[in-house]
């Protein structure tokens, strides 16, 4: 190989960068002229920069003209910590998945909505088609039922008073009380099911887990011939949700 070989780098984005590794340096911000000089670069370049990075948000300008890091690395930051979250419980969804032949979902309930964020499956387990969203479909999924019977009640009426249960098979339940009542009598508690209630053909059952303080659930789909394996798979399930808890909940 000759020796200007290797990676092909783009000398624009590695000037972006100085400039956000120099501008992190100052708490209380710094101006273009200073940062230029710190970074070794043209000050027309360090301005030219510095717009764009303020344009699309990684850097703010104050009004005395300094500039400092912007919001969008803040949500970057608390993207990737969450995204290192779940790269300690991957493994364990897999492992799941392969052990009980099912696919492996990961909930949380943020900001009053039950989110997905992550499914585990592969090609001989494949996940249950999402055709309606899990924001509407809550009520109609194990693993939002779920998060529903760990919430507070004040917490759950908040829930179902900005969420209408759609009907979505002949085995949903659409009434917020008999949903409640159900949730809370669930002979495989702390474990809830869903039996066709969001699909036709597909059974689920889920547990809860918690990232911190954040409420989540860990749940599995099978095919309805498979309900036998119900009570088998919740006596799986308890234990692995106490290690994606833990998992989850350790300090960054």
């Amino acid at each position: 190989m000759g020796a200007r070989d290797g990676p092909t780098l783009i000398t624009s984005v590695q000037r972006a960068f100085r400039l956000l590794e120099a501008v992190s340096t100052h708490e209380n911000g710094a101006p273009a002229k200073q940062l230029a000089r710190e970074t070794g670069l043209p000050l027309a370049t360090a301005y030219h920069l510095l717009r764009t990075l303020v344009h699309d948000g990684y850097v703010r300008k104050l009004d005395d003209g300094g500039f400092v890091l912007g919001d969008k690395l803040q949500t970057l930051h608390v993207t990737g910590r969450g995204q290192a979250r779940l790269s300690r419980v991957r493994p364990t969804l897999a492992a799941l998945r392969d052990e009980l032949a099912t696919a492996a979902y990961l909930t949380f309930y943020e900001e009053g909505e039950i989110r997905v964020a992550e499914i585990v499956d592969g090609p001989r387990t494949p996940r249950v088609d999402l055709w309606v969203g899990f924001q509407d479909a809550g009520h109609a999924t194990a693993l939002g039922k779920t998060v529903l019977r760990e919430l507070d009640e004040e917490s759950r009426l908040d829930y179902l008073s900005r969420h209408h249960l759609a009907d979505l098979t002949p085995r949903t339940i659409t009434s917020p009380p008999e949903l409640l009542r159900r949730i809370d009598s669930s002979p495989m508690a702390p474990a809830v099911t869903d039996l066709e209630e969001y699909s036709l053909g597909t059974v689920c059952v889920a547990v809860p887990v918690y990232s911190g303080d954040v409420l989540g659930s860990l749940g599995v789909s099978l095919s309805a011939d498979r309900l036998s394996r119900l009570e088998e798979i919740r006596a799986r399930l308890l234990p692995v949700a106490s290690r994606v808890t833990r998992a989850l909940s350790l300090t960054m």
